[in-house]
């Protein structure tokens, strides 16, 4: 199993629009960070966390040529606004694809995208094909067991997905007893973490930090990242195993049993 991070960034993405500031106009690449999203391959099969703004682009840059579901992880729009682009999948496909989500994002979906459409016994697939599928539990995804990790971002319900032993949670300013029970004995886990600065829906690198420091994963990757977090910077006062994910970052890891 390998998780390919797609994106790395906050909604506003970086560079963001008409900002100089040093992280902005770098020249480093890995502060250069589009909308956050994820790709997981396993057994060949392709799993997409989340359908960002730049879908298209992650896509050719990733070289991905099939996906075989997706984990909505919430409705904002730079999780969501992507979602169009799964229509070259399904005709490339020629097949609907499962899209998975707490019932907050699902009505979402189907709301904002009311154009898709859940059967696949069309004859021509220019239009999302896709089947949503409403998750408050561990279910089954092509053999292997994901369980949804509930997440408070603000006032939304935001889902993080375990995998064996990767779990991504991004979008984060709480996370419930519960679900820091379901996150316990990872080997990667991707965790949302904004900035330095306070934020009432997103936990700060500090923060974050602290649940790293609870858990014990060995490895943690900080995404979701605004432009005040130069990369190199950032990284070296950063402690043992936690780390800031970049755009292209590939993490290998045990199939799930």
């Amino acid at each position: 199993m390998k998780i390919t991070i797609l994106g790395s960034g906050t909604s506003h993405g970086v560079p963001m629009i008409g900002c100089r500031c040093p992280v902005c106009t770098s020249d480093n690449p890995k502060n250069r960070r589009r909308r956050a999203s994820a790709l997981v391959t396993i057994d060949n099969h392709n799993v997409l966390i989340d359908t960002s703004v730049e879908l298209r682009l992650q896509a050719v840059d990733a070289g991905l040529d099939h996906v075989d579901a997706v984990l909505m992880t919430h409705q904002h729009a730079d999780h969501i606004s992507g979602f169009d682009d799964l229509r070259r999948f399904c005709s490339l496909q020629q097949a609907a694809i499962p899209c998975y989500g707490n019932a907050e994002t699902i009505a979402r979906l189907r709301h904002v995208y009311d154009y898709a459409i859940a059967s696949a016994e069309q004859n021509f697939f220019e239009i999302p094909v896709v089947e949503f599928i409403t998750v408050d539990r561990p279910f089954d995804l092509l053999g292997h067991t994901v369980t949804p990790v509930p997440l408070v971002h603000g006032r939304w319900p935001c889902n993080g997905y375990r995998l064996g032993d990767l779990a991504y949670c991004t979008d984060v300013r709480k996370i419930p007893p519960a679900s820091m029970d379901l996150l316990r004995g990872l080997d990667v886990l991707v965790l949302g973490a904004l900035r330095h600065r306070p934020h009432v829906t997103h936990f700060t690198v500090e923060q974050a930090l602290e649940v790293v420091a609870d858990l014990k994963p060995q490895r943690t990757f900080l995404t979701h990242l605004g432009h005040d977090l130069d990369y190199d910077a950032t990284n070296a006062a950063l402690p043992s195993g936690v780390r800031l994910a970049w755009d292209g970052l590939t993490l290998d890891l045990p199939d799930p049993v």
